[in-house]
């Protein structure tokens, strides 16, 4: 018979004779970084992702983002280039957390690309103080932002705490975002948002033809098409939605997965019984984005409903999601999705 002195270090489980042992959470180091605007996050002593926050950027992000194995699991353009990543959609940055419309103002889009004369369109998050780093078995990362307009006039205050945590074979990011209204602040029923993830060439859909997608100001955006074989990935819904089908549909979480060189890869993207319209819309695209939005209704359902979230000066509201990346044979099944959903469901 086996005797365990620490059961806290392993769960047992029974399976056709055999005895099976959870991995064991690797350490978290978070980092700040003394002359940048940066902040590195890695466990079992290696980068799992950086939180970037400099003011060449119209958002915080985090970029790039790596499964256990090392593969990053993110698109490299417009911080870095790597062969086969596709360059539409720049405001598409690693993994994000913004809107296209609160107060008229369009946060989602705005990126180095939109011209000067247009600016007046678009808002800027910006990231002024980091208010805790932790590193332990979970490292903790808290800073303070405020969304703004052009002039620097501030909408709402962001207070977001990040909480990492990983093993041998897999990466969790638990991330708790409060916004505060320091005036009237209306967030418009509107497709692009909430929370974004630009995935990695490999993780797209494959599609031969060219797409095009037209934003809120008539802005045309053409992804290109292509038959390199490289793309494969596809989406898979709690409520069994896969593929396209994904997109527009509700679920308490979606996964994405594939295969990345000769190793397979899942990202899931998990929602809480507390945010506003639960459970959340798949903002779902083949060519890549990976997105959560609660506040879409309105292009989600085709008008048959909308949702507007107001905040009166003074009042917040909180969003909590989970993100869960594996790679090889942890690639994460509906069950334990389910199981990941409800842990955090407490949380």
């Amino acid at each position: 018979m086996i005797r365990f002195k620490n059961l806290s270090l392993f769960i047992v489980v029974m399976a056709l004779g055999s005895v099976v042992f959870a991995q064991k959470t690797q350490p978290v180091t978070v980092l700040k970084s003394a002359n940048e605007n940066k902040v590195d996050i890695s466990i079992g002593g290696k980068l799992f992702t950086s939180f970037l926050y400099p003011d060449t950027l119209e958002k915080p992000v985090l970029y790039p983002l790596h499964a256990a194995n090392g593969t990053v699991v993110t698109r490299s353009f417009p911080l870095e280039s790597r062969e086969g990543d596709p360059t539409d959609h720049p405001h598409h940055i690693g993994l994000w957390f913004n809107f296209e419309n609160l107060n008229g103002l369009d946060f989602w889009n705005n990126s180095y690309a939109i011209p000067a004369n247009k600016k007046n369109l678009y808002g800027w998050i910006r990231t002024d103080r980091i208010l805790e780093t932790k590193s332990g078995n979970t490292g903790v990362l808290t800073y303070h932002a405020n969304w703004t307009d052009q002039q620097k006039d501030v909408i709402v205050e962001e207070t977001t705490r990040y909480e990492f945590s990983g093993n041998e074979n897999q990466r969790v990011i638990d991330r708790f975002t409060t916004l505060k209204a320091d005036k009237d602040a209306f967030f418009k029923d509107a497709k692009d948002g909430l929370l974004g993830l630009r995935l990695a060439h490999e993780l797209q859909m494959p599609d031969a033809k060219d797409q095009k997608f037209t934003d809120d100001k008539g802005n045309v955006t053409v992804v290109k098409g292509g038959t390199d074989h490289v793309a494969n990935g596809n989406y898979i819904t709690s409520a069994g939605k896969t593929g396209d089908d994904a997109w527009s549909s509700r679920g308490v979480w979606c996964k994405v997965f594939g295969k990345m060189g000769a190793d397979s890869v899942s990202i899931a993207i998990i929602d809480h019984p507390k945010n506003p319209n639960y459970p959340t819309f798949w903002h779902a695209r083949g060519y890549g984005l990976f997105a959560a939005n609660p506040l879409g209704e309105k292009i989600f359902t085709n008008s048959k409903s909308e949702k507007m979230l107001t905040l009166k000066k003074g009042e917040s509201v909180t969003f909590r999601y989970r993100v869960v990346i594996n790679n090889g044979s942890q690639t994460t099944s509906a069950a334990q999705l389910n199981t990941l959903a409800g842990s955090f469901a407490k949380k």
